[in-house]
């Protein structure tokens, strides 16, 4: 008899963790490399993650350093000294946010920044507005915090874009965070100025937080902003955390360097935590950060070149088929397609009736991996990365196609 089943036993795994869902978009991402090296020809549209190698430069950064003994040994737990001033300076120079170097954490990606953000701010039963359709770790983050994610759902006839009277509608006196995104992961989503600005204003009249997610912040399209809430708001400075990091921009997301920054104290007591949970982030990735922020943006231009070209392209052929319904995204790398029109009918003698289902239909039969809507809390569609080669975004739409044709 295992210990599970005996009387009055603890459970193996805590509450706490068990509760924790996998990552689905890397679920599905580890699922079509599998297939992949089963030889099948998958195409995946799963991860976030540009098929861009890792600029020369930034590459040449990490190799000196790798050559370099001081690499080789303990640093700060909160970041390499000229890396925190790069960032405050890249930050000025980006966002035309004025920050000093002690107000920046830096982090192992993007994730640790997240979930750093909310330990350090939540109590047990303080709760996050999360608007939805939102990136699968938020809600993970919040819990794991002892937080109550709060979910806003906003859909394709809003242009996947909360409303003020939604956000107050969700507000209520055990607020105390909202979680904002903008480009937005799943969706592509970009907030105007004026309404970066509005809810700015809310978050500052009621005395709450604000966790503002800005890693798509140069991955804009048709004369969208990206525009940073602490700036459009400097009243709001002292309750914001801006968190972003280097993957996105610079085609680095197995190198695992993110950032946080926000008030001194809040930004101190982070640190505490991260010293005690893996102390610094690795030297060779900080020195290549540190090249990335420090250099131009002409690597990002090139890349957002070909972004938006696969985003006219993927939209384009999405919409042909009978039943999805496209948007047109505005920022990201992602486009987040209603697929309820292809729902509740049957194919090769079964019934779909979710996108769950739909999503494993896909990849079974067309063998092409996207993330179902049941991931990022608003079920009935289907996120598809474009941060893939034209090629392959071609010929693994050209099969989605055929199949429901």
């Amino acid at each position: 008899m295992s210990r599970m089943s005996e009387p009055g036993s603890s459970p193996r795994i805590s509450a706490r963790v068990g509760g924790i869902a996998e990552s689905a978009t890397l679920k599905v991402d580890a699922k079509a490399k599998a297939l992949k090296a089963e030889g099948r020809p998958v195409i995946g549209f799963g991860a976030g993650e540009p098929d861009f190698a890792t600029p020369d430069y930034i590459v040449d950064a990490a190799a000196a350093a790798c050559r370099d003994p001081q690499n080789h040994r303990y640093t700060p737990a909160g970041g390499l000294p000229a890396l925190k001033a790069a960032i405050a300076d890249k930050t000025r120079r980006d966002s035309g946010w004025e920050v000093d170097a002690s107000q920046v954490l830096v982090t192992n990606g993007g994730k640790q920044a997240v979930y750093e953000a909310f330990a350090t701010l939540l109590n047990p039963g303080d709760e996050v507005i999360l608007p939805a359709p939102y990136w699968t770790t938020y809600p993970e983050a919040i819990r794991l915090a002892g937080g109550v994610p709060v979910e806003v759902l906003a859909d394709e006839t809003q242009d996947y874009l909360v409303t003020l009277e939604q956000l107050e509608a969700a507000r209520t006196e055990k607020t105390k965070v909202l979680l904002f995104c903008s480009p937005s992961n799943p969706t592509g989503a970009v907030y105007s100025r004026e309404q970066v600005t509005a809810i700015g204003k809310w978050v500052e009249e009621h005395g709450l937080w604000v966790v503002c997610d800005e890693i798509y912040e140069h991955l804009t399209y048709d004369g969208a902003e990206a525009v940073s809430m602490p700036v459009a708001v400097p009243e709001l400075a002292d309750n914001c955390i801006v968190l972003n990091g280097v993957a996105k921009t610079y085609a680095m997301t197995g190198w695992r360097v993110g950032w946080m920054i926000g008030p001194s104290d809040v930004i101190k007591a982070a640190t505490n935590l991260q010293s005690h949970a893996t102390s610094n982030v690795a030297n060779v990735s900080q020195r290549a950060a540190l090249a990335a922020v420090s250099g131009d943006l002409s690597a990002v231009d090139e890349m957002r070149t070909a972004f938006d070209r696969r985003r006219r392209t993927i939209v384009a052929m999405l919409n042909e088929i009978d039943g999805v319904v496209c948007p047109e995204p505005k920022g990201a790398f992602y486009v987040y397609p209603s697929v309820k029109g292809l729902l509740g009918k049957e194919y090769d003698g079964t019934v779909i009736e979710t996108s769950a289902e739909l999503a494993e239909y896909i990849l079974d039969k067309a063998e092409v991996a996207a993330v179902p809507g049941e991931a990022f809390g608003s079920p009935g569609y289907l996120r598809f990365s474009y941060a893939l080669g034209d090629d392959d975004l071609v010929e693994g739409i050209t099969r989605v196609q055929k199949l429901f044709a």
